[in-house]
């Protein structure tokens, strides 16, 4: 969690009154903030006294001393939320982001401030929250980068763009020598500073770069501002553009630094807004974009996660505490209408609300109580218990377990097992660190196989079972996938081994009271039976068979999972020179 330090005395005159250590210290508590450090008694001479404030890593409104202190004056009652208006309401200035960036840092976001008052501590309190905003939700510069600019040095309208190395030259921020792209990343590779941002960018085939309507280099981002248009306790108008790879965290970085230092606008709370023109799919887009966003929560789930009896508007005035306008829905009974602020990025979710609910009536004065469900109690669950079952019957036949990782390579559940990826089953990691875990496993053939291959030196037949989760996709699904458990197992010997996998999965289907349907065609009981399976790549050529079950007398018969011969190159792609055969199922099928 980041620590903020703030001026003592200037946070208290912002919040209209003096606090004692204790007191503070209590009323960080009641917010769900903690006071970690006060520097009275450690200062000498003309020092100012700091308060070093730990907040949450995702209240990235309270990174400055001015979100800290609006926070803290809306949950006490002192202020309104604030009105933020945008001027004009038709943006008069554009920014192009060319097509030439978009290999490199496709997004931009941008704003003005008009008539800005800054005092020195003011001035530095805006470079810390650029500072802080940099080392947190922008990933040091890898995902989001803040240049701010003196407007009036610059002649809109503005380019984005990229340009070679050495088409680029300008004199960078309090520098007196003029550089081009190569020169300037040489100069900077050795700064304690800034040397840890110039990989970012320095492999690039060009680099991207902010322009003003006379082709004025403002900025080089993600590395360095132009020294032509840095600004000043003298800046009366402030442009401020924010690039990077992530649209999402570009936008709420732009809406974070005009939320906190427009106040220092002649019209307090007014932005002038940007049109943002994508030169490479022609989309236009005003930033930034002040509307809330809406949510919907149920009375019912937050009393009940809280313990208390509140009605709609009495959870929408602790609500307000929190910055959030929440009104009773007329249409639906039960339903808060909650419009969430630019402040508040970290508001995703109901059980969002549900906390700021929570932080609002304090965390203190909730009652202990007894759950009245008796669901509370622990037991086991069902998928759990048929698990372990089928754990027990399977070694009770001579199979050892085992539990490999649940990620893989892509190329292991897909390619080393004849398979194709048509992109609806797997789970893919967006940024893996190693080529072992790219995605979820779609089944547990890969984790059997690396074990066995990492023990093939060990005497023959290997026999060997798991029973675990495999992951699918579900578009249909809130949360796009989910878990299903499955049972497998494997015999690898001199000789297939396919009629003990057979036998194998006999007894599994007799331990759970399924007898095998001889002619299931006719035979209309509760059941299983196999047919052959051609269209397998992963088993021998018609040496795989589907599973089928029958759930219930005159049921409808489902593929619940599949047996066969492995495909010798399958046992190849592992480095296993033996034979094999495996059973997998879906253990679900029984509960």
């Amino acid at each position: 969690m980041p620590t903020i330090g703030v001026d003592k005395e200037d946070l208290f005159q912002l919040l209209g009154r003096s606090y004692t250590t204790e007191e503070f210290d209590e009323l960080c508590f009641q917010f769900g903030i903690e006071l970690d450090e006060d520097t009275t008694e450690e200062c000498q001479g003309d020092e100012r006294p700091q308060l070093k404030i730990e907040v949450p890593a995702n209240r990235y409104d309270m990174l400055c001393i001015e979100g800290i202190a609006q926070a803290l004056n809306e949950f006490l009652g002192n202020e309104q939320p604030p009105k933020y208006t945008l001027n004009p309401l038709k943006p008069e200035i554009s920014l192009t982001i060319k097509e030439s960036v978009f290999p490199v840092r496709q997004y931009a976001a941008s704003a003005i401030l008009r008539n800005v008052t800054f005092n020195q501590r003011a001035y530095d309190s805006f470079i810390a929250l650029q500072d802080k905003l940099h080392t947190n939700l922008c990933r040091n510069r890898t995902l989001v980068a803040i240049g701010t600019h003196d407007l009036d040095t610059l002649t809109p309208p503005f380019t984005y763009e990229g340009l070679a190395p050495k088409d680029i030259k300008f004199k960078p921020l309090n520098q007196t020598k003029e550089f081009n792209g190569e020169e300037l990343m040489e100069f900077y590779e050795k700064d304690k500073n800034l040397g840890k941002y110039v990989p970012i960018i320095k492999d690039s085939p060009v680099y991207p770069v902010m322009l003003d309507a006379n082709r004025t280099v403002a900025s080089l981002p993600p590395i360095i501002n132009s020294d032509h248009s840095k600004i000043t306790l003298n800046t009366k108008n402030v442009w401020i553009d924010v690039t990077g790879t992530d649209r999402t965290k570009t936008e709420i970085v732009i809406n974070q630094i005009v939320a906190m230092f427009s106040r220092y606008s002649q019209t307090p709370f007014e932005i002038e807004p940007i049109q943002i023109i994508s030169e490479h799919n022609g989309q236009t887009r005003v930033t930034p974009n002040i509307a809330p966003r809406e949510f919907k929560a149920e009375t019912a789930y937050i009393n009940s996660c809280l313990g208390l009896n509140y009605s709609g508007e009495e959870i929408a005035k602790l609500l307000k505490k929190m910055a959030l306008d929440a009104t009773p829905s007329t249409s639906e009974d039960g339903i808060l209408n909650v419009k969430v602020p630019i402040t508040r990025s970290d508001v995703l979710h109901q059980c969002d609300i549900m906390e700021d609910a929570a932080i609002a009536y304090g965390y203190d004065n909730l009652k202990k109580t007894h759950p009245n469900s008796e669901s509370m109690v622990a037991s086991a669950l069902p998928v759990n218990k048929v698990a372990d079952i089928l754990r027990l019957a399977t070694s009770q036949a001579g199979y050892l377990e085992v539990m490999p990782l649940t990620l893989c390579s892509h190329d292991e559940n897909f390619a080393w097992l004849r398979a194709k990826d048509d992109g609806t089953k797997a789970v893919k990691l967006e940024n893996p660190k190693t080529i072992e875990y790219q995605v979820v496993r779609t089944t547990l053939l890969p984790g059997l196989l690396k074990t066995v291959k990492e023990n093939r030196k060990h005497s023959l037949p290997i026999k060997v079972f798991e029973c675990g989760d495999i992951v699918l996709k579900d578009d249909k699904l809130e949360r796009g996938a989910f878990n299903q458990r499955n049972w497998a197992a494997m015999y690898v010997g001199k000789a297939s081994g396919f009629e003990y996998v057979q036998g194998l999965l006999g007894k599994i289907m007799q331990t759970m009271r399924t007898p095998w349907l001889e002619k299931p065609q006719e035979d209309k009981r509760r059941g299983y039976w196999i047919e052959e399976d051609k269209s397998n790549p992963t088993f021998f050529d018609g040496r795989g068979a589907k599973v089928l079950f029958r759930s219930q007398e005159g049921g409808k018969a489902v593929e619940v999972g599949s047996i066969g011969v492995l495909h010798p190159e399958v046992m190849n792609h592992f480095d296993i020179p033996y034979a094999g055969s495996v059973v997998e199922i879906n253990a679900e099928v029984f509960l």
